[in-house]
C-alpha cells in the first residue's frame, strides 16, 4: 500500500507539470478559439533564452526579468503579426498557421541559441523527502522535493490567474470575450487588446513551464514535444477550463505512472506511460468529448 501511495503521489506531482503547459493552450483557446500548437515551442524558447542569458554571465534574477520581457514581446508579436491578419479565418487555417509557427520558432531558437543541450540549475533540491520524518503517522513513502516545489509553483500560478480573471477589469473583459465576442465588442471591449494580453500571459506561463521542465530534463529541443503530452490533458479537462487543465494534468500524471507499474507488470511490457494518456483521452472523446469542465457549444444554422 505504501508503494502504491508513493507512485500515486509522484504521478500527481508530475501531472502538475503537464498542467503548466496545458494552461498556455487553455488561455489562448478560451480567449480567441485558436489552438496554439506552438505553445510547446514557446516553452522551449523560454528555457533556451533564460539559460543562454544565464550562461553569458548575467545575474539570475536579471536573466529572469529579461526572459519574461522576451516572452511577453514574443506573445505580442505573434498575435499582432501572425494571427491578427487572420481574424475570421477557419479554425483549421489557424491551426495550420500555429503548426508552421512552431517550426519557425524552433528554427529561430536554434539559430539564436544553438542546438546543444544545456543544464539548468534553479537551485532547487531534488532530494527525496521521507514523509514520516515530518508526520508521525505518515506512511513510509518518499516524495521528490523538486516535485513539491513544482506543484506549489503551479498552484500559485493558478491562484494568480484565477484572481486575474475574476477580480480585475481585464480579466472580466477576457471572460466576456470568451463567452460572446460580438456582444463584448458591442459594449466597447477591444477584442484585439484582450487577445494580445492573453498571448502575453501565455508567454509568461511558457516561461514558468520552460524553467521547471528545463531544470528537470535539461534544456533541449525535446522539450517542445511536451506539447504532445498536454493534448490528452486538454481533452480530459476541457479546452476552455483552467480548472480542467489542472484536473486533467493530475489524472494523466497519476494514471500513466500507475499504468506503467501495474499494467506493465501484468502484461510484461514497458513504455506504457508514453502512450497510455492518449488511450485515456480517446475514451473521453468517445463518452465525454467536451472534457470534464469543457463548455458545450451549440452552432445554430
Amino acid at each position: 500500500m505504501d508503494f502504491f501511495l508513493e507512485v500515486l503521489i509522484a504521478g500527481l506531482l508530475s501531472g502538475v507539470m503537464y498542467s503548466l503547459v496545458a494552461l498556455g493552450f487553455v488561455l489562448i483557446f478560451k480567449a480567441s478559439g485558436v489552438f496554439n500548437f506552438a505553445q510547446g515551442t514557446m516553452v522551449l524558447f523560454a528555457a533556451l533564452a533564460f539559460v543562454s542569458l544565464l550562461e553569458s554571465g548575467i545575474n539570475f534574477w536579471i536573466s529572469m526579468l529579461l526572459t519574461f520581457g522576451i516572452m511577453v514581446l514574443l506573445g505580442l508579436a505573434i498575435e499582432r503579426v501572425v494571427l491578427r491578419p487572420l481574424i475570421n479565418q477557419s479554425p483549421i487555417t489557424l491551426l495550420m498557421v500555429t503548426i508552421g509557427l512552431s517550426f519557425f520558432l524552433e528554427g529561430l531558437a536554434q539559430a539564436l541559441f544553438g542546438n546543444q543541450v544545456h543544464a539548468l540549475d534553479l537551485g532547487i533540491s531534488d532530494d527525496p523527502i521521507f514523509l514520516a520524518d515530518y508526520w508521525e503517522n505518515a506512511p513510509d513513502i518518499l516524495i521528490s522535493s523538486f516535485d513539491i516545489f513544482a506543484a506549489l509553483t503551479a498552484g500559485l500560478l493558478v491562484a494568480v490567474l484565477a484572481l486575474f480573471f475574476n477580480k480585475t477589469k481585464h480579466g472580466r473583459a477576457l471572460r466576456a470575450v470568451s463567452d460572446d465576442p460580438a456582444a463584448a465588442q458591442s459594449v466597447g471591449i477591444p477584442l484585439q487588446h484582450v487577445t494580445a494580453l492573453v498571448w502575453a500571459v501565455a508567454g509568461f506561463v511558457a516561461l514558468v513551464a520552460g524553467l521547471l521542465w528545463g531544470s528537470r530534463l535539461g534544456v533541449q529541443f525535446a522539450l517542445s514535444v511536451i506539447a504532445l503530452k498536454a493534448l490528452p490533458v486538454l481533452i480530459i479537462g476541457g479546452f476552455t477550463s483552467i480548472t480542467g487543465a489542472i484536473v486533467g494534468g493530475l489524472l494523466i500524471g497519476a494514471s500513466e505512472k500507475l499504468a506503467e507499474l501495474y499494467v506493465g507488470e501484468w502484461f510484461g511490457i514497458g513504455g506504457i506511460e508514453n502512450w497510455f494518456p492518449y488511450v485515456l483521452a480517446l475514451v473521453f472523446l468517445l463518452f465525454r468529448p467536451n472534457g470534464l469542465f469543457g463548455e458545450s457549444r451549440i452552432n445554430r444554422v
